[in-house]
């Protein structure tokens, strides 16, 4: 049996979840552990059927409560990079308040320039949660801090007709990027398996869902980012806990990233 192709790429990570034990050569569980920790941070997630489930459980405590308030989540990430104990130094700022809680060691696990990412998934979110999947610069340097979303699915958003799935950049720190960002409204019912995909060139980026182009952004980040999965739980606006039904999942069925043909093999961890 052939594998997966793709003209002019070659495939150089390939996850199809197999077995009951995560690949750690490619995955952190945690969510941004620099702001909060390594313990509070710790994804939730089953492996099971060539499949792998995180979850955000009715039990789970939020990740920061300190700069995040009430957030639940759990996530994987392909890299981390942050300064020392009580500085402002580290991966995707989401706030001006934040200081590093717990230093971390800098890993570059998957960390790619340019390339076409593809994950087939499903979900289970409703208002109070959020899947997605989403690219962020490694951040050696404040500016190199942009976002690539490849999919963000709010509960909120998924109707009878079908689901808005956010996709586009935001430039955070990036001063060469603009935010472009948009809600594209699908015929698609999320909790059955679908294919999101980005292709990313020096030029732009182009979205793509079940092999349709869906959003082309003309402008994109220059230097390596890594790759964030993950399910979130959002408190209510009084700061109310998050309300079921729970879990709240995203499952994940593989997940591969392509290079182009000429350019070197992506910045990948040997284990």
């Amino acid at each position: 049996m052939t594998g997966p192709h793709r003209e002019g790429y070659v495939l150089d990570v390939e996850d199809r979840f197999e077995g009951t034990e995560l690949d750690r050569r490619l995955w952190l569980p945690h969510f941004l552990p620099h702001w909060s920790s390594r313990s509070a941070s710790a994804a939730r997630y089953r492996l099971a059927d060539g499949c792998l489930r995180l979850v955000v459980e009715e039990d789970q405590p939020p990740w920061c409560p300190e700069f995040d308030g009430g957030t639940r989540v759990s996530s994987l990430q392909t890299g981390e990079f942050c300064g020392p104990v009580g500085s402002a130094v580290g991966q995707h700022r989401f706030t001006p308040a934040v200081v590093v809680r717990e230093e971390q060691d800098d890993v570059r696990l998957c960390t790619p320039r340019y390339g076409f990412f593809e994950a087939r998934a499903r979900m289970r979110v409703d208002p109070a949660s959020m899947a997605a999947l989403w690219m962020i610069g490694y951040e050696d340097t404040p500016e190199r801090s942009a976002e690539i979303c490849v999919f963000e699915v709010f509960g909120r958003d998924i109707g009878p007709d079908g689901a808005a799935v956010g996709m586009g950049v935001h430039p955070f720190g990036d001063p060469s990027i603009t935010d472009e960002f948009e809600r594209v409204h699908l015929p698609i019912d999320v909790t059955e398996f679908h294919d999101y995909a980005a292709e990313w060139t020096p030029e732009q980026v182009t979205f793509l869902v079940d092999g349709e182009v869906v959003k082309v952004v003309r402008q994109s980040p220059s230097y390596p980012m890594q790759f964030m999965l993950d399910v979130f739980a959002f408190p209510g606006d009084d700061g109310s806990p998050p309300t079921g039904p729970w879990p709240k999942e995203l499952v994940v069925a593989h997940f591969r990233v392509w290079r182009r043909t000429e350019q070197p093999a992506a910045a990948v961890s040997p284990g």
